[in-house]
């Protein structure tokens, strides 16, 4: 199990929480709001109920949690997409930002992916904001060349084509031990 800092924890998200993930989900969107990256009216939208809800009956949502109350303050949602892990968010209240969560949040992915049997993790960042690429970089994830995308990645940097601006973008991997 992934460090953590005192007083905080890592379990699989519950259907009750949901409210409390969109919260959070639009708390560390206002991170983005002054690198032009999103566009400002995109910056109050949030993961549909409906999509945490199916991955949290699927087990794809982990959860950071503060304090005796187990309040949560990040999580991370992911799927299976063409035998990788996908890290499709990761969020973590800007209020515990800065504390490792994000570092043992993609870990306990990490570890997820191993127990699932699958080789590797992947995920779509920006390229040089410090909490995206730099950061994904420090933990050995790499980016994915062009040429070597999936298919499903293209269909994937498409859609994300349509608010963003996907060259500043680029899909990173990072391989799993298994056992």
């Amino acid at each position: 199990m992934p460090r953590l800092p005192k007083g905080y924890k890592i379990t699989r998200a519950d259907p009750e929480e949901v409210d409390a993930l969109i919260s959070i989900n639009l708390a560390s969107d206002t991170l983005f709001a002054n690198t032009g990256l999103v566009p400002v009216e995109d910056l109050g939208e949030h993961i549909p109920a409906s999509i945490f809800l199916d991955a949290i009956s699927a087990r794809d949502v982990f959860v950071a949690r503060h304090g005796k109350a187990e309040q949560p303050v990040g999580f991370t949602l992911t799927s299976e997409r063409g035998g990788t892990l996908y890290l499709d968010q990761i969020s973590v209240h800007p209020d515990h930002g800065r504390k490792g969560l994000g570092r043992a949040l993609v870990k306990r992915v990490l570890e997820d992916a191993r127990d699932r049997g699958l080789k590797q993790v992947t995920l779509s960042t920006f390229r040089d904001v410090a909490w995206n690429g730099p950061f994904y970089r420090s933990l050995g994830f790499r980016p994915v060349a062009v040429k070597k995308m999936a298919a499903w990645m293209q269909d994937l940097e498409s859609a994300q084509a349509e608010t963003l601006d996907v060259s500043k973008r680029h899909f990173m991997q990072k391989r799993v031990r298994l056992f």
